[in-house]
């Protein structure tokens, strides 16, 4: 967590966190936060792809979120474009609907997905199966039975019992599925303790220095009926210092050459898995794709020469850095509450149940006030949901123009990756729509919960 993420700020501007944009610009925006067709009109307005929020507001109601395709695309290519050679993988977690599939799909990217639900969306959207990787430290017998009949490309290994389960379903149907071990280095990423997955003390994985890493892919070579493909590690998410993926991959191929000692094997492939930050705030510096790949390409050279290895073919999962800032998510301010001088409270019409990030990860966001530009003094103001609960925060410190009222439209970008896949219901909030708008045109790709969705799952 970075310093600006902890603790509570105070109205007095004189005392706002270097973070915070300079008052006198609350109009203005920063464009590594905002999707890349977003600009601030004449009128004040915001508008993404030529078209107006007010627009979008009237004709799809908030909370909304909106989805610049051809900046999600451009992300996907700028990723291809870096890794021409390597295989990218969506990480479908972040967010997933079959038009994203289909988006995804056609610029070239494979898919990661972590439940049958996410695979089912896959295989309904069109997603080639050998272009699928499949996740999970729980997978179940019907899971794993639906990716082979699909003809999943890879499945990675998270358990000796998942062991014991896919070998038993392989044997029964006569194929050799593609896996990958999943590789628990010990690496304490600098994120949210909550995000962070590699460090020993957690669910993910087989432990390197327990052993059971290189247990479990001894197990898998010795049995001889999985085929397997490679070692996989992942270190955590919003992260912006490469030094764990360096102290990973060496592990990682320590263990690589550990198994061809042994066995005499050396595995094709490497998964160095995802994670890479994006920004949320003016304070975040997230590395180009250009920049990663030369990283991460100059860590594994490295390590396999070190080790005297054939270089793997190298895999990577973006998922946050690909969707996360295509997306802001459109609200109507309900009500504006001064607290005896010490903030403001700005209430939307969405919170916690369509962004549980802050609550969960004490996340910082930004946020604008959207249909209109403004003369008036700035304010440091605290945005909020209309959820039961204090924590209830969609951004915790931002100046907006003093004069925001009811009525007023209020963007927050960023919200692409874990906000509608962690949305939640509850105090039966419907969930919010998806609205994905390219060259002037809005289509509706995930349409908005109504109460009668809630009810009509309540039976009782």
């Amino acid at each position: 967590m970075r310093a600006h993420e902890a603790g509570a700020l105070h109205g007095d501007i004189g005392s706002r966190p270097a973070w915070l944009r300079t008052p006198d610009d609350v109009n203005a925006l920063v464009p590594q936060l905002w999707p890349r067709t977003v600009t601030r009109g004449a009128d004040g307005a915001l508008a993404v792809a030529g078209l107006s929020v007010r627009d979008l507001a009237a004709e799809f109601g908030t909370p909304v979120y909106v989805l610049d395709e051809d900046d999600l695309r451009s992300r996907c290519r700028d990723f291809r474009a870096a890794f021409p050679t390597e295989d990218v993988y969506y990480a479908g977690k972040a967010f997933l609907c079959r038009a994203v599939v289909r988006m995804i799909a056609e610029e070239g990217l494979h898919l990661d997905v972590c439940t049958g639900g996410e695979l089912a969306t896959a295989l309904a959207a069109g997603m080639p199966a050998e272009r699928i990787g499949f996740h999970g430290n729980n997978k179940s017998v019907s899971e794993l039975t639906r990716a082979l009949d699909a003809g999943v490309g890879r499945i990675i290994l998270d358990s000796f019992t998942e062991i014991d389960r896919l070998t038993a379903l392989a044997r029964e149907r006569g194929v050799r599925p593609g896996v990958m071990i999943r590789v628990t280095v010990g690496v304490e990423a600098h994120t949210h303790e909550f995000i962070a997955t590699a460090h020993e003390d957690q669910k993910f994985g087989f432990s390197l220095a327990g052993g059971a890493a290189a247990a479990a892919a001894l197990k898998v070579l010795d049995e001889g009926v999985l085929d397997l493909r490679g070692l996989h590690s992942h270190i955590g998410s919003q992260i912006f210092d490469a030094n764990g993926f360096e102290v990973s991959a060496r592990r990682v191929l320590a263990l690589q050459a550990q198994i061809r000692d042994a066995r005499g094997v050396e595995l094709p492939e490497l998964d160095l898995g995802g994670g890479f930050g994006i920004a949320y705030t003016t304070q975040d510096d997230p590395a180009s794709p250009q920049e990663l790949a030369k990283r991460l390409r100059k860590i594994v050279d490295g390590e396999c020469a070190a080790e005297r290895l054939a270089v793997p073919h190298l895999s990577i999962e973006p998922g946050r850095a690909i969707v996360g800032p295509a997306v802001f998510t459109l609200y109507e301010v309900g009500t504006v509450k001064d607290v005896d001088g010490i903030r403001t409270y700005v209430s939307v019409d969405g919170g916690m149940s369509d962004n549980i990030r802050t609550a969960l990860y004490d996340a910082s966001y930004s946020a604008t006030v959207a249909n209109r530009a403004s003369t008036a003094e700035p304010m440091l103001a605290r945005v909020v949901g209309k959820h039961c609960e204090s924590g209830d925060i969609v951004v915790k410190d931002e100046f907006l123009p003093a004069d925001v009222q009811p009525g007023d439209l209020v963007a927050v970008p960023g919200t692409g990756a874990y906000c509608r896949s962690m949305a939640s219901n509850y105090n039966h909030v419907p969930r919010p729509p998806v609205v994905a708008v390219r060259e002037g045109r809005a289509r509706l790709i995930v349409r908005r919960e109504t109460e009668e969705d809630l009810l009509t799952l309540d039976v009782g």
